[in-house]
């Protein structure tokens, strides 16, 4: 069995930080792997310097995900915003080419959803700018990604079980449009998580894992999943991805490692 390969979520760990130092502090605490939300509310240019000074790689990012002061929370689902959806996936692509970041987050965002005749409108918005995006990731040769979110953090998200972002993946049929599996997420929702992840990491179809305590998405090591195990459930099933670190720490994000800590301790890892 592998060891599990960690990356910090600068928009969730140390926050008492500002966003560009948080990169040097990730490095100090043994991160290889970063990921965050927003990059574009930073200069490229410094993202890319502190990347390259610390040797440290940025698997995942979010694309705009519109007004999120006003309450957007991503584009690819709501009515009149195509060509908005399209600029911003043209400029993350562009963004993550320069930051050498593999992956982009889509959000799916918040539509109408009163009737039934909206709720399938949503979905064929949705699966249509999907389809655009995924073939101008190809041409980037980067990969997009999807990823349930739940209702309770966010009331009216278009995508909430892996079922659903599953079969959008399997429909386009793109190597370019992946899913993002938060285990956070996935606990609030469908639970079981253990035989969720025995039927979908097999398919190769998640691109991204991340992780957070149920229900105060603290650090993996308390709350209703059983951490050990299922840290031993992703080595058993051979996961080679990273596992973004998106939670909320209940100090201080160095002094709440220890979790992690063991699992470099025991070889289980890096």
């Amino acid at each position: 069995m592998s060891a599990l390969k960690f990356a910090a979520n600068l928009s969730w760990l140390y926050t008492e930080l500002p966003f560009l130092d948080r990169f040097a502090a990730a490095a100090r605490d043994g991160f290889t792997g970063v990921e965050c939300l927003f990059p574009h509310e930073h200069p490229t240019a410094e993202i890319q310097a502190r990347l390259s000074d610390l040797n440290l790689q940025l698997v995942l990012f979010n694309a705009e995900p519109g007004d999120w002061a006003h309450g957007d929370r991503g584009l690819a689902s709501l009515p009149g915003r195509q060509a908005e959806f399209q600029h911003v996936v043209r400029e993350a692509l562009v963004r993550a080419v320069a930051l050498g970041c593999p992956r982009i987050h889509i959000m799916a965002g918040l539509p109408p959803l009163g009737t039934p005749e909206e709720r399938v409108d949503a979905w064929v918005r949705f699966e249509l700018n999907l389809r655009w995006a995924a073939e101008q990731a190809q041409a980037h040769d980067r990969i997009l990604v999807i990823e349930p979110i739940n209702p309770r953090d966010m009331p009216g998200y278009l995508l909430t079980h892996q079922a659903a972002a599953h079969a959008v993946v399997q429909r386009i049929g793109s190597p370019h449009l992946q899913v993002q599996m938060d285990l956070y997420h996935c606990q609030i929702v469908e639970g079981d998580v253990t035989e969720r992840l025995r039927r979908w990491l097999p398919t190769g179809q998640v691109g991204h894992l991340q992780i957070a305590a149920v229900p105060d998405r603290g650090e993996p090591d308390d709350g209703e999943l059983a951490w050990p195990w299922v840290f031993d459930e992703l080595r058993r099933l051979n996961w080679s991805g990273w596992i973004g670190c998106e939670y909320r720490p209940r100090t201080t994000t160095s002094a709440g490692l220890d979790w992690l800590r063991r699992l470099r301790a025991a070889g289980h890892a890096f």
